[in-house]
């Protein structure tokens, strides 16, 4: 990557237990096999700092194959990084500075970078309607997303999206 040109972000959203972290997983691992340099960042919505205890998912991410991972959480990041606060956008300029092929996050819904949308049951479909930059959802049951023009996957059809999702990160 040259100088000064940034790489893709794609966000990974949806409610607790909805497959954000193992989806993550096989992107970075998708992605590390075929040589790029991932670089992840994952909201820690439990409130509070970040504790060692919720560094798993992170640390999940590093055994994947990220070559930065970092958990953040009330204006923590776990880098050992202290600030007041942190916005996703600042965590993305400092994660540039380490020249990444791509940035994946896990979280930060109201972000504004494209984004998945894992919707585990009819009850979430309305909150696709919360969100921008939808680029698809993926889904645990069959829900009815007629009013919305976005592409949709059931999860575990990987072969339907996995190259879909890698080709918006790929420079």
């Amino acid at each position: 990557m040259a100088m000064g040109q940034h790489c893709a972000v794609l966000q990974i959203v949806g409610y607790q237990n909805s497959g954000k972290t193992t989806l993550m997983e096989k992107l970075i691992a998708k992605a590390s096999e075929e040589g790029a340099r991932v670089a992840t960042i994952k909201h820690h919505g439990h409130g509070g700092a970040p504790e060692t205890v919720y560094r798993k998912d992170s640390q999940r991410h590093e055994r994947a194959g990220a070559v930065i991972a970092g958990v953040e959480g009330a204006g923590t990041l776990c880098l050992n990084i202290q600030q007041a606060s942190w916005q996703l956008e600042e965590l993305v300029e400092l994660y540039q500075l380490f020249h990444p092929d791509m940035i994946l996050v896990e979280g930060y819904k109201k972000a504004d970078y494209p984004k998945v949308v894992l919707i585990r049951d009819k009850e979430d479909v309305a909150y696709l309607q919360k969100l921008t930059n939808i680029i698809c959802v993926l889904y645990w049951q069959d829900v009815d997303l007629s009013t919305f023009t976005c592409p949709a996957f059931p999860i575990r059809k990987e072969a339907l999206y996995m190259e879909l999702l890698l080709k918006k990160v790929r420079n």
